[in-house]
This record gives structure tokens, C-alpha cells and sequence, in this order.
């Protein structure tokens, strides 16, 4: 997909953006470069990297580009890095995430959302992730362990499935609190049995879904 002339001005101002804010490393920084945004918008708004959330299909939404960019750099993502994601969505997080990975295991609920994720990816030439229909819960045992887990969604206490299938020194991103009401983003590290905690920000996610849609 190649950029119009407003989307290539949007994305330099952006890319400056995070340079300044210290925000995303080079790998990162190539990685946004390479991923044209606009291609995962459904009906966006003229600045494809403007920070507010937007809907998506099923109901559900995307986030901001500068949000979605601090979530991935949260990850530390490294090169070999075997990922697993919960809440596919617009694909877009997921792109970035391919990016700078080895291989991505992406999770989501909703078939609709699975698919149009996938064209989108191929479309950017990415190959190596693996889209899943499953509300994961439980995580996603079949490929453990992973290097990484981000949770596009929150809980009240993180299921211990997840530390099963963390690699020793693996990190998860994700949000715990109650599904009503403000959450706390962490950054958790798997340290022998136990994981290390980092509280990241403030965040207001959708509870962790249970089951797979039927219709959509």
C-alpha cells in the first residue's frame, strides 16, 4: 500500500513525535515506518497517527497510534522473540509485532475480525503470524512457551495459564483490575516461579471475553 501525500507528512510528524518522547527504539521506529497504518482504519480520520481510539468491527475498538506504538515498545520485543497476543483486533498492533519478532501467535474472539486481519497482513507481506480463533483465557498452550504475551484486555488477577506458558525472563504487558472502572498497565517478568512487577499507567480495558462469538 503506498502512502498519499498526507498519510507520508502524518507519519513524519509522528515518527519525530516518538523520537523526541524517547518512546520507540530504531527497530521500533522502522517497524512503524514500514507498517502503513491507514491500511488497518476502518473509517479513520484524516491523520491515520492522530492518538484517539477508533472503531473497528464487531463492536470492538482500535487504539490510538501513539498508545498502540507505547504498548509494543512496553513489550520489548527482541528478534527471537516467540509472541503471544490476545485480542487480535485491527491487526495493526499485530503487524508491529511481526515486525520485530520471530513469530506471533494472535488470539481473537471474533472470526471477522480474524479474517480482515489476516488480508491486511498479507497485504504488508508479513507471514509470520498465526491468527486464532479463541477468546484466550487460557492463553494458547498448543504453541508455549513465549518470549512475550500481550493482553489487549484486563483481569482482576492474571490466570496463572499464563505464567505456565511464560518462558523463564519472558515479560506480559497487560491490565489488571476490575472490569468496570480504571485499570493498572503492567509490565510482568517471569523470575523463577514468581513474576516481577512494573506498573506502567492508568488504562480503562473490556474485561477479558469468554467464549468465541457465534455469529460474527
Amino acid at each position: 500500500m503506498t502512502l498519499n501525500h498526507a498519510d507520508r507528512e502524518d507519519l513524519a510528524a509522528f515518527l519525530l513525535q516518538l523520537r523526541s518522547a524517547h518512546s520507540a527504539g530504531g527497530r521500533l521506529t522502522e517497524a512503524v515506518e514500514s507498517v502503513p497504518r491507514r491500511l488497518f482504519l476502518r473509517d479513520g480520520p484524516r491523520n491515520a497517527y492522530s492518538d484517539c481510539f477508533l472503531p473497528i468491527d464487531c463492536g470492538e475498538t482500535m487504539p490510538g497510534a501513539a498508545f498502540a506504538v507505547g504498548l509494543v515498545a512496553a513489550l520489548r520485543v527482541e528478534a527471537s522473540s516467540r509472541i503471544l497476543e490476545i485480542g487480535t483486533g485491527s491487526g495493526y498492533i499485530t503487524a508491529l509485532l511481526a515486525k520485530l519478532g520471530a513469530r506471533v501467535h494472535s488470539l481473537d474472539r471474533y472470526r471477522r475480525l480474524l479474517e480482515t486481519a489476516g488480508e491486511r497482513l498479507k497485504t504488508c507481506g508479513i507471514a509470520n503470524v498465526s491468527l486464532i480463533r479463541e477468546d484466550g483465557q487460557e492463553g494458547y498452550p498448543d504453541a508455549a512457551p513465549y518470549d512475550r504475551i500481550i493482553i489487549h484486555a484486563a483481569s482482576e488477577t492474571l490466570p496463572r495459564s499464563f505464567l505456565e506458558q511464560l518462558a523463564q525472563h519472558g515479560q506480559i504487558v497487560c491490565a489488571l483490575g476490575p472490569g468496570a472502572g480504571a485499570q493498572t498497565l503492567v509490565r510482568l517478568q517471569k523470575v523463577g516461579s514468581r513474576l516481577e512487577r512494573e506498573d506502567l499507567r492508568t488504562v480503562r480495558y473490556q474485561p477479558l471475553a469468554v467464549g468465541v462469538s457465534k455469529i460474527l
